[in-house]
């Protein structure tokens, strides 16, 4: 995974409340056993103006020109503003893979659904919690001044506007520590390896039948 410590972005609106993981990422795109190439059909149905299905040229679509990661200003954002309850619906991995894909690394916004906030982390996208009220001020700020960059400091957990003032953002200690080191659960599990290996030594000395096959 991707270490996460500063970011500075290009920031993109998602000015709708309830944004849920079918919307992020139909249904259709699930079939998929790899973790990878959910990128080109995130928000697929809001992108596009035809219908979208699994291993499609990119090229060949039908953009929607009114959606808003289609406009010019917001080419190449790593950043998404949103508003409440984003990523709610089903529990989908799928979901922050497809953002993560397209090129965000964090997402700010006053709540999400549970599974969904959790899910990013172990993705390397960093979900950030701000209140109403100052996700407001983002988005006229952000709808006021083409080209709104935002700079996201994990180790200070700070969000640095324009204009230079920051925003203090919450989150927990071992989430944070995973980040900053690039580490999912396979990551953090491989901090162990020598010792991964030192029992399995041992056991296989002690129990060398183990590594027998059985014949039916």
């Amino acid at each position: 995974m991707q270490k996460f410590t500063l970011l500075q972005g290009l920031t993109a609106p998602m000015d709708r409340e309830n944004v849920d993981t079918d919307a992020i990422i139909p249904k259709q795109f699930l079939k998929s056993i790899r973790k990878t190439g959910f990128g080109p059909n995130l928000f697929d149905e809001w992108r596009y103006l035809d219908a979208g299905y699994p291993g499609q040229d990119p090229t060949s679509r039908r953009p929607n020109p009114e959606f808003v990661l289609n406009q010019p200003r917001y080419q190449n954002a790593s950043i998404l503003l949103a508003r409440k309850n984003f990523g709610c619906g089903s529990s989908r991995e799928h979901a922050p893979w497809a953002l993560s894909q397209y090129g965000f690394r964090v997402i700010i916004a006053p709540s999400y659904a549970d599974i969904f906030f959790n899910n990013c982390f172990k993705t390397g996208l960093l979900p950030i919690v701000l209140s109403e009220g100052q996700v407001s001020q983002l988005f006229d700020e952000l709808a006021a001044l083409p080209g709104y960059t935002l700079t996201i400091d994990l180790d200070r957990q700070a969000v640095r506007k324009p204009d230079g003032t920051e925003i203090e953002f919450d989150i927990q200690p071992f989430r944070k520590y995973c980040l900053l080191n690039g580490l999912d659960d396979i990551g953090l599990t491989l901090r162990h390896a020598d010792t991964i290996r030192a029992f399995e030594s041992e056991r296989l000395a002690q129990k060398p039948w183990l590594t027998h096959t059985l014949v039916a």
